[in-house]
């Protein structure tokens, strides 16, 4: 019977197309523009870590106190996003986490071998061995370097498999090869594989949607070095100059997260951040109460506003626009359906029941909103691309239709149209046939 019913809902898209081309294009302008909305709004707040994100904690300390300026914040909590060099120290030598890792932004230039190839500059990041074991970090060649190499007595580096490969050639294991950082020469310990968490969940104060770093080193070695930080930094009194002056300053740039892989664990964290807090206030460095935080992936993705207000507005207003097309459709369908009371009656009149009247039109209708989620595909394709050629090009980057958003569309799409059909199906179920047939 399905296939009956499917054959006579292409019959029915044929008897008028000038109606059915108006629903279909009703639908699909509707989907298409509420599709190209939630695309993005789906990437800015999908789980970048979802089998790890409830064991991955961002770290906050307050050491500016209620008197200092919240300048990256602003927020009625008072409570900075980053830390200062003093804490990140004083974190990492506790040891208090299974894992974790102090690390900021730099960037580094690159000196190619080849001397055909010119000097560039890449965006690096210094972090601690942890780093990569915490964010299931995939490697292509070598891995991480071991805790020993932590303490900063080695020139050795991380890089991406984009990076050695426009250095030194594509599918060519760089491990042991050494690479020009800086004028310097560093000897490549691991190549990683893809990876490209969406949003940069681990430092969303720089590029939250741009790709990683290409180079990673270990922290204490770039903070020997002196290579300044690229990323975001912020100081509630006047800074002194030279390096020294910003690791002894309480200006805060540093990010600090910790994997506490179970609930009890979480809490002696929060309670060894609350005595350390209190310890420094003790020495005399805060005369304040403690003021600490531990979030996880999801709560810090919320905290630091990842998905604006202004994107779930848009959302809103355009699934709003949705529910106008559909206002539409459904008054078209209904005028379709109406204008064939008479073959609706003469099926009465032979036997169909209400059921059958009622099943037909639901597949008819849901073959008109599968040929307009179609029409919305192709829409929200272009919308996509659209946005891709006048946003950032690290915004750009959530504007990909993937398989799931496809079929997602399709699905919404047959859905509507099948909603906005319920009223016209009920008022065709409910043609009298006797009255029709003396009519006619």
């Amino acid at each position: 019977m399905f296939n009956y019913y499917l054959t006579m809902a292409a019959l029915s898209l044929k008897r008028n197309l000038a109606v059915t081309s108006l629903i279909v294009t009703a639908i699909g302008i509707g989907i298409g523009a509420s599709m190209t909305t939630l695309t993005m709004f789906r990437a800015m707040s999908a789980d970048p870590i979802p089998q790890k994100s409830a064991q991955l904690f961002a770290v906050q300390i307050d050491n500016w106190g209620p008197s200092g300026k919240t300048l990256d914040t602003g927020d009625s909590e008072h409570l900075q996003k980053q830390i200062s060099y003093t804490d990140a120290v004083g974190l990492m030598k506790a040891r208090a986490a299974r894992r974790q890792s102090a690390m900021y932004a730099t960037t580094l230039a690159v000196t190619p071998a080849n001397s055909q190839l010119e000097p560039f500059q890449v965006p690096a990041r210094a972090v601690y061995a942890d780093f990569f074991t915490m964010f299931d970090v995939p490697f292509l060649y070598g891995g991480p370097w071991g805790a020993q190499d932590d303490a900063g007595g080695a020139a050795i580096a991380i890089i991406t498999q984009e990076l050695s490969d426009r250095v030194f050639g594509a599918a060519i294991n760089t491990v042991g090869k050494l690479i020009n950082l800086r004028g310097q020469n560093y000897t490549i310990v691991g190549v990683m594989n893809k990876w490209n968490p969406v949003p940069k969940f681990f430092d969303l104060n720089r590029e939250k949607y741009g790709p990683p770093e290409q180079v990673f080193l270990p922290f204490t070695w770039a903070i020997d070095k002196g290579m300044e930080s690229s990323g975001s930094r912020n100081c509630a009194g006047p800074l002194g100059r030279g390096w020294s002056s910003l690791l002894r300053s309480e200006c805060i740039w540093i990010q600090f997260w910790a994997e506490l892989p179970t609930s009890r664990e979480a809490v002696q964290y929060r309670d060894f951040l609350h005595r350390y807090a209190a310890e420094q206030r003790a020495v005399g460095r805060f005369n304040w109460p403690p003021h600490t935080r531990l979030r996880d992936v999801r709560a810090w993705l919320v905290y630091s506003g990842a998905v604006t207000t202004e994107a779930r507005l848009l959302v809103l207003i355009s699934f709003g626009f949705l529910l106008v097309c559909l206002l539409n459709a459904m008054g078209l369908i209904l005028a379709k359906i109406l204008g064939r009371t008479a073959e609706i009656s003469v099926r009465r009149a032979l036997g169909a029941a209400r059921r059958e009247i009622c099943t037909q039109f639901v597949i008819e209708a849901g073959f008109i909103g599968f040929i307009g989620g179609l029409l919305g595909l192709v829409l929200t394709a272009i919308g996509l691309f659209g946005l891709r050629e006048v946003l950032s090009a690290d915004a750009g980057r959530l504007t990909q239709l993937d398989p799931v958003d496809m079929g997602l569309t399709l699905l919404i799409a047959i859905a509507a149209s099948v909603g906005a059909a319920l009223y016209p199906i009920w008022r065709a179920a409910q043609i009298q046939p006797a009255w029709q047939l003396k009519a006619g």
